[in-house]
């Protein structure tokens, strides 16, 4: 099998025919597929991530953090936005291709003898594993792909549970309400499971201390943001757990938010030990945080910005980014392109507040119409709409057309943005 062959192995094993509830949820699948590979998921101790929004982020923060203590640390998450690689890390490198390629077929060979027929993200995750136990990882940091109690992820033995936030998303399959959901992502305690919940209704997170666990820390109670003010290339936050308080720690990503991830994955990361973290580990481990993806500055002068949001949540965490903390002096530019509800989306990317919005379709067979965006768009009061359905084409007609005190925010599907950032990076010189 060479990489081609291992691609084309993980795409047979996609679908995207799953519209409806999951009637019978399974993890026989994903568990049999792992006890044929020696169970290598239970190889090194887990610090497992869920959550509505954020739960990319902490994981790759409580990663540099545990890197930052001297750890071997083994890093899964989803999706990707350029190559598959990127979800399966150690020490925040991508798997490389050659081991990649031997992971694939490895459980290409498991799915004949347990006789199972996985999903991508289950083969992908069973990958992961082997190639964590493999080369002998510390520690995995593993995030969730799909809410939590039935995700392929779930056959771990979390020494911490982390839940970033519940909110409306993935309705196909949970909800209708955030307790259904709260419940669902709950469902990754284990009796053993230290619990950190960044959530902070009441209502959800005594849902979510209804599963048995070994103990519960909550933001706000336990720990927390006590500081998070704007600095240069990025936030300065004060961090307080419950052994510590960290002050001034420079965090080089943008958004208020960030600092909330901060604090939940500082906690996790001290709870992991049962210790405090010193001083200059903690900030080495955030100043070496690099998340692509999450409101990433590709160019300035045109200011040209990549947000991964997908949902209407996670949009309005972006508009208020976008908006607020850089307040464009120029024209605002968005490009924007999206799996979901256009009108939610674009209620919530507040394109009213744009001088121009550019609709195009996302790169998948999910992908709305770009014609359905721009419609949204105008029902929204965007004042100039214009449809490109090409997203690479859409960016270029953005940052053409602009001026250099003008600001492109390009958003609303990691497959918009992991189609094009390439692309910009090569055009911008990033």
């Amino acid at each position: 099998m060479d990489l081609s062959a291992a691609l084309a192995y993980l795409d047979e094993h996609a679908s995207y025919d799953v519209t409806g509830r999951i009637e019978s949820p399974t993890l026989d699948r994903i568990s049999a597929l792992a006890h044929v590979l020696g169970d290598p998921q239970h190889a090194a101790p887990v610090i497992h991530v869920t959550g509505t929004n954020g739960k990319g982020s902490t994981a790759h923060m409580i990663s540099s953090l545990l890197g930052a203590c001297g750890l071997s640390v083994g890093t899964y998450t989803s999706p990707h936005l350029e190559s598959v690689n990127e979800r399966i890390r150690r020490n925040g490198v991508p798997i490389p291709d050659d081991d990649l390629v031997e992971q694939i077929a490895g459980v290409a060979a498991a799915e004949v003898v347990a006789g199972v027929r996985p999903s991508y993200f289950e083969a992908l995750t069973a990958a992961a594993f082997r190639w964590f136990a493999d080369v002998a990882v510390d520690v995995m940091v593993v995030e969730v792909g799909l809410l939590g109690r039935w995700d392929a992820t779930n056959i771990v033995d979390a020494q911490v549970a982390v839940i970033t936030n519940i909110g409306l998303d993935h309705m196909e399959f949970a909800g209708p309400t955030r307790a259904h959901i709260a419940a669902e992502k709950a469902g990754i305690i284990t009796a053993q499971s230290a619990v950190i919940v960044g959530e902070t209704d009441p209502e959800l997170v005594s849902i979510i201390a209804r599963e048995e666990h070994a103990t519960l820390l909550r933001r706000g109670d336990d720990f927390d943001v006590s500081d998070n003010t704007l600095a240069l290339g990025g936030r300065s936050v004060d961090l307080r757990t419950p052994t510590s308080l960290y002050q001034e720690v420079h965090l080089p990503l943008h958004g208020a938010h960030q600092g909330d991830n901060a604090a939940v994955a500082l906690c996790a990361v001290e709870t992991f030990f049962a210790a405090p973290l010193g001083d200059d580990v903690v900030r080495e481990g955030f100043a070496a945080c690099d998340i692509p993806g999450r409101f990433e500055v590709l160019g300035v002068q045109p200011l040209v910005v990549i947000d991964g949001a997908h949902n209407p949540a996670g949009a309005d965490t972006c508009a208020e980014v976008f908006h607020g903390d850089f307040r464009p002096e120029g024209r605002r530019i968005v490009v924007v392109g999206t799996l979901r509800d256009p009108a939610e989306m674009v209620a919530a990317l507040r394109v009213d507040d744009a001088d121009l919005v550019i609709a195009c379709t996302a790169p998948t067979p999910r992908g709305r119409p770009a014609a359905d965006v721009a419609a949204a768009a105008v029902a929204a009061g965007a004042t100039e709409v214009i449809v490109i359905d090409d997203p690479m084409a859409a960016c270029e007609h953005a940052i053409r057309g602009a001026d250099p005190d003008d600001a492109v925010l390009i958003t609303g599907s990691l497959y918009v943005i992991g189609g094009v950032r390439a692309g910009l990076r090569r055009r911008l010189g990033r």
